[in-house]
C-alpha cells in the first residue's frame, strides 16, 4: 500500500484531519531541508510536499517564485532533490509528495524521473502544468511505480471536476481559489460549496490548497475537507529557522 493511503487510514481511525506542509527543496542546505522535514514529521506533519524549484513557476506565488531562484541560485539539482528524499528515508516513513513543472519530468526522461523516484522513496507527484487531455501516459507510468498522480482542481464547471478526478488515487488537491499560490486572509465564499461539489465525484480524500496562511483559515474550511495544505507561510518561516516553522505547524495541529 502507498504511504499516502497508510497516512490517511491512521487519521480516519483517529479523527483528524491532514496536515501537509510544503517545503522548497535546496532553500536551505539539501540536509537542512531533510532535517526540517523530520521535524514536521515528529509535530504532526502527516504528509510533506516538496518544491522542486524551477526557473519559471507558473502556478506558484511571489513566496514561492523567489524561494525557487533561492534555491536555484544555491545549485539546486533534481539529483539534490531525490537526495533529500533518501535523506528522509533513511530515519522517516512520512508520505512524500514531489510538485514538480512537467519540463522537469520530461528532460530528465519520464521513466528515467520516475523510476528513480520510485526508490528513493516518493509517494506523491504534483504536475500543476500538465492538462488533463495530456495526463493519461503520465499517470499510467505514475501508477506501474506505486506513485500516485495527484488531481489538482480548481472552482470550475462540475463537468470538469468529474473527469479531474476520475481515476483519481491519493487525495485531491483541491485549489481555494484561481490564480497562484501565496497566503491570503480571507477564502472564497462560495468554497464550501466548492468542495461538496468535488465530493460529489470523487470517494478519495479531498485537501485544500493555496492561500492556507492561519489557524483562522483552517478553523473555517476544516468541515468541508480532509485536510488543509500549506505553501507559502511556510516557506516564509523557514528562512528564520526551523523553529519558527514547527511552532507555526504545532498551532494550526491543534485546529484539525
Amino acid at each position: 500500500m502507498n504511504r499516502i493511503d497508510n497516512a490517511f487510514k491512521r487519521l480516519k481511525e483517529n479523527n483528524k484531519k491532514a496536515l501537509v506542509p510544503f517545503v522548497t527543496c535546496g532553500d536551505v542546505s539539501i540536509e537542512d531541508t531533510a532535517e526540517l522535514i523530520k521535524e514536521i514529521y515528529e509535530v504532526g506533519g502527516d504528509i510533506v510536499e516538496i518544491g522542486v524549484p524551477f526557473s519559471d513557476p507558473l502556478a506558484d506565488g511571489e513566496v514561492i517564485q523567489e524561494s525557487y531562484s533561492r534555491s536555484l541560485k544555491n545549485g539546486t539539482k533534481l539529483k539534490d532533490v531525490f537526495k533529500c528524499v533518501e535523506l528522509v528515508r533513511n530515519t522517516c516513513e512520512i508520505p512524500l509528495i514531489l510538485m514538480t513543472y512537467y519540463n522537469i519530468i520530461y528532460c530528465y526522461g519520464v521513466a528515467r524521473f520516475l523510476k528513480e523516484a520510485m526508490e528513493k522513496g516518493v509517494d506523491g507527484l504534483i504536475v500543476p502544468d500538465i492538462p488533463l487531455e495530456e495526463r493519461a501516459e503520465l499517470m499510467k507510468q505514475c501508477e506501474e511505480n506505486n506513485i500516485y498522480l495527484i488531481p489538482l482542481v480548481a472552482p470550475t464547471s462540475k463537468e470538469r471536476i468529474s473527469k479531474i478526478v476520475e481515476n483519481s488515487k491519493g487525495f485531491v488537491y483541491c485549489v481555494s481559489t484561481n490564480g497562484t499560490t501565496g497566503e491570503r486572509s480571507t477564502v472564497n465564499s462560495n468554497i464550501h460549496e466548492y468542495l461538496n461539489t468535488v465530493r460529489e465525484y470523487t470517494k478519495i480524500p479531498i485537501l485544500v490548497g493555496f492561500g492556507i496562511s492561519s489557524r483562522e483559515t483552517v478553523a473555517r474550511i476544516k468541515n468541508n475537507c480532509d485536510g488543509v495544505i500549506i505553501g507559502s507561510a511556510i516557506v516564509k518561516r523557514m528562512l528564520k529557522g526551523n523553529e519558527e516553522v514547527i511552532k507555526f505547524l504545532k498551532d494550526v495541529n491543534e485546529e484539525l
